[in-house]
């Protein structure tokens, strides 16, 4: 078919005026779909408020524990620096002018939590050590020229001209057009210390309060792993040769092991580092101490289920070790929970939730008998109570904030003893409950441990510590319970303290061994007929085991037994079993 007639040609084709979509207000996608709308803005509130008081918990939980790294690291830097600046005429004419002072950071393979651990070192530098921090990632630096531009460019805030071919002026003037060399950087460095020499006393004295006088220039590697080797050995050749020009720390994250700087550097090249090494906090241990703050805790009303908690610690230990994904699901779980449970606004610290039950509606109270744990608990009452629960709304609230009450005393005594039977539990060969108190946490969560055979065996091991070792235990515990802010536990700490005393009681008393009347062994060795000595062997026998107890063992029986008295009831479970539910009642 000929297609002479089409001509051929370019079009424009205008758009149409499109109106500017509109995006809604967060709060009102609780409203949306098959859920509630009645106090999804309040749900929504008490959503962002919790999740601002954890948020700022776990802030509070990363500065402790990195606390004493950064604190190393500055020594570490006021080291290398006070060798600068009282040796410096010395310290110039030795080889070791040459050597960098560099701190090899080992973080874990954990790389996901390296910004944030990266992130709090340049803020803590930048704030008591030097204004002069760079953070560089090797998919920014291909080749020795980008990082030179990345090192500058984050250095001085301006722009970098990488190829340093020509000279070229810039449309902004506060902003300068520099080459990119070693040289450049000396010269930018002396101009800015004699600067900040030149200024005035109270400007000057500022500053000294914050920085160190002519402040070094630290330069943090974050994934050394990733850095091809030709930029690194370029980069520490050029910076070893102008280490006498200014200060130069260098900060190597490293996810592995230190063995990787000699893998990627030869030894004429690590030669020209001077290393020390320093090594985080464990991922589990962190993770350990944000479970013990964030779940094992009353101070936040939300709590994580059997299965959801199983959940984030498989994906934990199993793909990613990153307490920051562990903490993230932990807040996808909040905003799932307030977004599909109409009931969660009543997720909030006691007092307020007791004000927020009397303002309840009448499909509101309707959502609380529906719920199965709130069923379980009318068919236990009698009645005339049945009928009150299942039809006067006021009398619902009434028993409703009396529940809300006593699962907040649950969740304290729990807590306390969840800790104490951990304390037990830990030293026991094999672990029968978990090396880990979120172990021991998730069990009773999913079922009543003290019904497992689990249970029983590390009860059966109980009953065979030693005495230092129960004594130990036992001062632990004490501990424990005088520090908690459970109730009902006064008369629970005189016991434990009981026990100690009469343990030491038992130091100056010798033990008292039951008489038994054994066949001697000389008429053991007259028995000459079989039926004779079978006799004679299981009267042996027997005797052991009528062998009375030991003192020790008596009140080592009466401790396991006291310990085991101390299991909670167990809770009812909530309607949604995949995440912490609000009526969890004793």
């Amino acid at each position: 078919m000929s297609t002479s007639s089409v001509s051929k040609g370019c079009f424009v084709f205008k758009p149409g005026s499109k109106k500017r979509r509109i995006s809604s207000p967060t709060a009102d996608y609780f409203s949306q779909g098959k859920n509630d709308s009645e106090d999804s803005g309040l749900r929504f509130a008490t959503c962002q408020l919790l999740w601002k008081q954890i948020n700022s918990e776990t802030e509070k939980i990363q500065e402790e524990l990195n606390k004493q790294l950064f604190d190393n690291l500055i020594h570490f830097l006021r080291q290398s620096h006070s060798e600068l600046q009282t040796k410096k005429t010395e310290w110039m004419c030795r080889m070791k002018s040459s050597e960098i002072p560099t701190a090899a950071l080992v973080l874990g393979v954990n790389v996901t939590d390296h910004d944030m651990t990266f992130k709090s070192l340049s803020e803590v530098l930048q704030d008591n050590v030097t204004p002069y921090v760079v953070s560089l990632q090797a998919k920014e630096c291909p080749g020795i020229k980008h990082l030179l531009q990345k090192l500058m460019g984050q250095l001085m805030d301006c722009n970098v001209d990488v190829d340093s071919s020509e000279e070229e002026e810039c449309v902004n003037i506060s902003q300068k057009k520099i080459r990119c060399s070693m040289a450049s950087l000396s010269k930018w460095y002396e101009s800015v210390t004699k600067k900040t020499d030149s200024e005035t006393p109270s400007k000057k004295r500022t500053s000294s309060s914050r920085h160190w006088q002519s402040p070094p220039i630290v330069v943090i590697f974050k994934d050394m792993e990733s850095f091809t080797t030709k930029v690194l050995q370029d980069f520490i050749v050029i910076s070893s040769q102008h280490i006498r020009e200014f200060p130069l720390v260098l900060i190597f994250g490293i996810a592995t092991s230190p063995m990787i700087i000699h893998r990627l550097l030869p030894h004429s090249v690590s030669s020209l580092l001077c290393i020390e090494l320093f090594q985080s906090l464990s991922c589990k241990e962190h993770l350990a101490t944000v479970i013990d703050k964030l779940l094992l805790t009353t101070q936040f009303p939300f709590k994580l289920s059997e299965k959801v908690l199983q959940v984030l610690i498989n994906i934990f230990l199993y793909h990613d070790f990153s307490v920051q994904n562990f903490i993230k699901g932990f807040q996808l779980s909040i905003v799932e929970h307030f977004y599909s449970q109409p009931l969660s606004v009543l997720c909030c610290q006691l007092l307020e939730a007791k004000k927020r039950v009397n303002s309840l509606s009448h499909n509101q109270c309707e959502n609380i008998r529906s719920l199965p744990s709130f069923r379980r608990y009318v068919e236990s009452q009698v009645s005339e109570k049945q009928i009150a629960l299942l039809t006067e709304d006021s009398f619902l609230k009434e028993v409703t904030q009396t529940l809300l009450e006593d699962l907040h005393i649950y969740h304290e005594n729990y807590f306390t003893v969840l800790r104490c039977l951990h304390v037990f539990t830990t030293s026991l060969p094999k672990y029968p409950l978990g090396k880990q108190i979120r172990e021991l946490h998730c069990a009773c969560l999913g079922k009543s441990v003290w019904e497992t055979e689990e249970y029983e065996s590390a009860i059966q091991l109980l009953r065979m510590l030693a005495k230092d070792e129960l004594v130990a235990i036992l001062q632990k515990c004490a501990e424990i319970f005088i520090s908690s802010s459970g109730k009902q536990f006064s008369n629970t700490v005189e016991k434990l303290e009981e026990f100690l005393a009469r343990f030491q009681n038992l130091e100056a008393e010798t033990s008292e061994v039951q008489d038994v009347s054994v066949s001697s062994q000389k008429e053991l060795q007259k028995t000459t007929d079989l039926y004779h000595l079978q006799k004679t062997l299981l009267a042996l026998k027997e005797s052991k085991r009528s062998k009375k107890l030991t003192k020790f063992e008596m009140l080592r029986f009466e401790v396991v037994d006291f310990i085991d008295s101390l299991k909670l009831p167990c809770s009812c479970r909530d309607a949604d079993p995949e995440r912490g539910g609000v009526f969890q009642h004793s």
